[in-house]
């Protein structure tokens, strides 16, 4: 199959099995660029999977994963990460002790190329690097609302302010993909429309391609103009919201054939 070069990223027939359980079983799907695309399904349907072997935490049994026309199958998380892919996590990974603005700015090493030694002496390119660094991470910061909290401790944060800084330590990476794993979770209902909103402006300002897994289906629903549905690992359904929330098969994943 020819790549196509408007086709930002490419999982083709994507396989992997832990033992005798097979998680995901010839998971294809394509992303264009400036989508925005959910992933759906079940508890244990193998949505976070999926999002692991694109980022290269996991390696697949089988099949590929291609990104910007160059496959990375079984590349190191940081060499994807160097390439343009970002994500998030379901359950929120910030340096707790760190300010807000130590956590941007730790995210910014795979950009830096100043050396060990430079940094060591000050040397001038040194010196201008780490000024262009807080400076990007200031406009972060403020671009996702938490310029004013720079200085206060991560943990300190409410929920949803967290999960913004968890993007900006994401989009300090300089992606053209953005993973969003559930940034919804645990968000009170005025939170969830924020973020719904958030999510939309974010991907216009930074020219950014999502892929995104979630639970709340008022934000898939919301935002998303193309949806795939998991289940037990297979993926069987894709389309539209409007096509997805009347497909047989999706409703009967959720309630149960009877339901």
């Amino acid at each position: 199959m020819e790549y196509r070069d408007s086709r930002i990223l490419y999982l083709d027939k994507l396989t992997i099995a832990f033992g005798g359980l097979v998680a995901v079983n010839d998971f294809s799907l394509e992303i264009f660029q400036g989508d925005l695309v959910g992933l759906i399904g079940p508890n244990g349907a193998g949505k976070t999977t999926v999002f692991n072997l694109i980022s290269g935490q996991y390696f697949p049994t089988r099949g590929k994963v291609w990104f910007n026309g160059q496959e990375i199958t079984g590349l190191s998380p940081d060499r994807i990460t160097a390439l343009g892919i970002a994500r998030t996590f379901q359950n929120i990974r910030l340096f707790g002790d760190l300010s807000v603005l130590e956590n941007v700015l730790v995210s910014f090493h795979v950009r830096t190329r100043s050396s060990f030694l430079s940094s060591m002496f000050c040397l001038p390119r040194s010196l201008q690097e780490e000024k262009n660094i807080r400076e990007e991470a200031y406009f972060l910061l403020e671009a996702v609302g938490l310029k004013d909290m720079a200085s206060e401790s991560a943990k300190s944060l409410p929920y949803g302010q967290q999960r913004r800084l968890e993007i900006a330590r994401a989009l300090a990476t300089h992606p053209r993909l953005l993973l969003l794993d559930e940034p919804a979770a645990g968000m009170n209902p005025q939170e969830t429309q924020e973020l719904m909103e958030f999510i939309q402006r974010i991907r216009k300002d930074f020219d950014l391609t999502i892929f995104l897994i979630e639970h709340d289906m008022k934000v898939v629903m919301g935002i998303c103009e193309r949806i795939a549905v998991m289940d037990f690992g297979i993926k069987i359904a894709e389309g539209t919201p409007e096509e997805i929330r009347n497909d047989p098969r999706v409703i009967e994943a959720y309630l149960g054939a009877e339901g």
